[in-house]
């Protein structure tokens, strides 16, 4: 599979950030790219909730979605539009922040809600309250593309192996993980969790990044990813946005599932006994 990862350093104007993507979209669709792979929060980047509210709507009422939608029907590929923070369905007021995969016919083929919110205080002074205005989804998903199953994850979700464990136990083939780390933690954490999740679920993880200063004034670590099925980096991005073609050899996930067939030796655990 011929894949793009696309670096973004997205904003709080979301109009800008659908043309970014659509742009990036029309390229990779000259370049023969099978698939392009979008960043967490692609659509809008914005920690001020009140600034943002007029622009979170519904997935139904969308425009940065539809943007994307008529661009991928247009350049004839598919796009993992990495996340977008929507309005939830149940009326409550409340958002989800939502992964979506679109076909070359521009359809949406999967949806899913980030299950893993990023609650956390950091020594850097950082601080993240995201379970304050999001809801967490419930459902690990996965989907089949004409290359094989495409599991999804968001960001924080890169923490918590069981879910990588059900998606591998899935057969998935990749992973994709779109991703706004925050800088401290990307610098400590991202790349080694990025190859030990890639290993333990036996398939490739596809990383696509936020990267830079942004116009809220978060600084993300960029670094987009691709991971083999063996740990190994195949592709770095570095701090620079911009667009990044990969082939992806997935002939490979089948070679590494021969060697270490892990996934058929995993065994239930129940709670730890005391000794």
């Amino acid at each position: 599979m011929k894949a793009a990862l696309l670096q973004m350093t997205s904003g709080i104007d979301a109009a800008a950030n659908a043309q970014t993507l659509a742009d990036a979209i029309a390229t990779a669709g000259s370049r023969g790219v099978d698939a392009l792979f979008a960043p967490e929060m692609s659509g809008l980047l914005d920690r001020d909730r009140e600034r943002s509210a007029s622009r979170i709507v519904t997935e139904a009422d969308s425009p940065v979605l539809d943007a994307v939608r008529n661009a991928a029907a247009a350049a004839g590929l598919w796009v993992h539009l990495g996340s977008l923070p929507l309005l939830s369905e149940t009326g409550t007021g409340r958002r989800v922040n939502r992964s979506l995969v679109i076909d070359s016919a521009g359809a949406i083929v999967a949806r899913y809600d980030k299950m893993h919110r990023f609650d956390v205080d950091l020594a850097s002074g950082e601080a993240w309250r995201e379970s304050a205005i999001y809801d967490a989804g419930d459902t690990a998903i996965a989907v089949d593309t004409p290359w094989g199953r495409l599991g999804l994850a968001i960001c924080y979700d890169l923490r918590f192996p069981a879910l990588f464990e059900a998606l591998g136990r899935a057969r998935c083939d990749m992973i994709a993980l779109p991703s706004a780390f925050t800088v401290p933690t990307g610098r400590a954490h991202w790349e080694v969790l990025l190859r030990a999740r890639a290993i333990e679920s036996s398939c490739f993880i596809i990383a696509a990044a936020q990267t830079g200063l942004h116009a809220d004034d978060r600084e993300t670590w960029g670094h987009s990813l691709v991971v083999d099925p063996w740990g190994e980096v195949v592709h770095d991005s570095g701090r620079e946005a911009g667009l990044a073609l990969v082939d992806i050899a997935l002939a490979r996930v089948a070679e590494v599932r021969a060697q270490i067939p892990a996934l058929d030796h995993r065994r239930a655990i129940g709670d730890v006994t005391i000794a």
